[in-house]
């Protein structure tokens, strides 16, 4: 894998969308999976599960967001950034076994107007990659409705200042979980 295929991999994704029903494994000669994308206007996300060496060999996983701001009708890739996926990352949770129904184990900040003049008036795209646990349908940001895959993972994106309010739907739609995305993550209720 290389840049340029992650990124035009990226592309196909913001024009088509995720596949459905989401891939449960990695291809041969393919070592990255779609696991999350969301568009809020000129600003988008796409997220992917990386996967380096053997499967059997043990750790080697890791998730990671792609920013984009759309410009003059095209998407230009804004940077990204990642993190160590957990272990069997494709396995759905329950909400008694991750400790609530919706976590935020990753997020990232790019700039989207890095060719300013002054310092000043930095805009930034935000994202978050959140999991939600296997009894959560959709995912409420705002006014967009995002389906949660198979595999529980989900990725936010926004351009505010201020990050949205999310929140976990069941499938008849009544609220589960609440995550305020501009505030800290609140670590998950230990079980005992």
């Amino acid at each position: 894998m290389n840049h340029h295929e992650v990124r035009e991999e990226c592309l196909r994704l913001l024009r088509e969308g995720l596949p459905d029903p989401a891939p449960a494994a990695f291809d041969d000669g393919r070592d990255f999976l779609p696991l999350g994308l969301d568009m809020d206007g000129d600003v988008a996300v796409v997220t992917l599960l990386h996967h380096w060496g053997d499967p059997a060999s043990g750790p080697g996983a890791f998730i990671e967001g792609f920013t984009f701001h759309r410009r003059d009708g095209e998407w230009m890739e804004l940077g990204g950034g990642g993190g160590t996926a957990p272990d069997d990352a494709l396995a759905r949770r329950s909400s008694g076994e991750m400790g609530r129904y919706l976590l935020k184990y990753g997020s990232g900040r790019t700039v989207r107007n890095a060719g300013r003049l002054l310092p000043w008036g930095a805009k930034w795209v935000n994202e978050a990659r959140l999991r939600a646990s296997a009894e959560v349908a959709r995912i409420r940001v705002g006014t967009r409705l995002l389906d949660v895959p198979a595999h529980g993972h989900a990725a936010v994106v926004w351009g505010s200042r201020q990050g949205p309010v999310v929140e976990a739907l069941a499938a008849d739609g009544s609220v589960l979980d609440t995550l305020d995305l501009g505030r800290p993550a609140v670590p998950a209720r230990a079980s005992h």
